[in-house]
This record gives structure tokens, C-alpha cells and sequence, in this order.
């Protein structure tokens, strides 16, 4: 059966940090699949730590981190997979294609590269700034409990 880029890379768009879009190319084998399937469902439970501890929960930090890297990890290989040249990418998936049959891409893929390279920005910066306001805050209080 042949893969398609644009549907694995809609995947990585459409469910990031599933492993969808890694499950649709090795099945049910993937280890990384499963990895990040495991670490988004980490995430959300990391999340849901972090609300109920407003914010200071250490197990709910690491949580979280695993179901942001799995995120992350869904939008590089999208890029990555994306901007792969159409013969390496028949030459991996597709062995054995008719030359008639061979992959072209075009701007839909090129789309998906740029909107995975938005949603990971975005993430990221949206991450790392809440983080770091958490980090700041408990310094503030601990600086508070030492001058008293």
C-alpha cells in the first residue's frame, strides 16, 4: 500500500503527540508512536496535576514536559518528513513503486510543513514563558519566606 506525505503529515498537523502519524508509517510496531502516544497522555495528566496544584506540582512539571516534547516531536518529524525530496521518501516508504505512481507532493505538503513550524513556535514560546513565570514566582515566595 503506498504512503502518502500529505496524510502523514496532516496527521502530525491534525493529532500532534498522538504517534498517528508514526503508526500510519511502521503500524502498530512504532516505538516511537507509542512513545509519544504515552508521553501526551503523560502531558494531560501532568496538566490536570497542575491546575488542581496551581501551578506547583513538581511531578506535574516533568508531565507536562513529557507531553510537550511529544508535541514538539510530532511537529519536527512533520517538518522533517515533509521537506524529505519525493524519491527518498518513495525510496524508504514506497520500495518497489511504479515510477508512474511516484510521489508528488506540492504546496499542500509545503502548507503542512509551514503550519507544523507555526503550531511548534507557538507551543514553544507559549511553554517556556509560562515555565519561567512559574520558576520567577516561586522565587519571589521563597524569597519572601527567607526575609521574614
Amino acid at each position: 500500500m503506498k504512503k502518502h506525505k500529505l496524510l502523514f503529515c496532516s496527521l502530525g498537523i491534525f493529532f500532534p503527540g498522538t504517534g498517528l502519524n508514526c503508526f500510519y508509517l511502521q503500524g502498530l510496531k512504532s516505538f516511537w508512536a507509542w512513545a509519544q502516544l504515552l508521553a501526551i497522555i503523560g502531558g494531560v495528566a501532568g496538566w490536570q496535576i497542575l491546575k488542581e496544584a496551581r501551578f506547583d506540582s513538581a511531578p506535574g512539571w516533568v508531565l507536562i514536559t513529557f507531553g510537550f516534547i511529544a508535541l514538539q516531536a510530532t511537529w519536527l518529524t512533520t517538518i522533517v518528513f515533509g521537506l524529505r525530496p519525493d524519491e527518498e521518501w518513495d525510496a524508504q516508504f514506497n520500495p518497489g513503486l511504479d515510477p508512474t505512481k511516484a510521489t508528488q507532493s506540492g504546496w499542500p505538503v509545503v502548507l503542512m510543513v509551514i503550519l507544523s513550524l507555526v503550531f511548534g513556535a507557538v507551543i514553544m514560546m507559549t511553554f517556556f514563558a509560562i515555565a519561567f513565570e512559574q520558576f520567577f514566582i516561586s522565587q519571589i515566595e521563597e524569597a519572601r519566606k527567607l526575609s521574614q
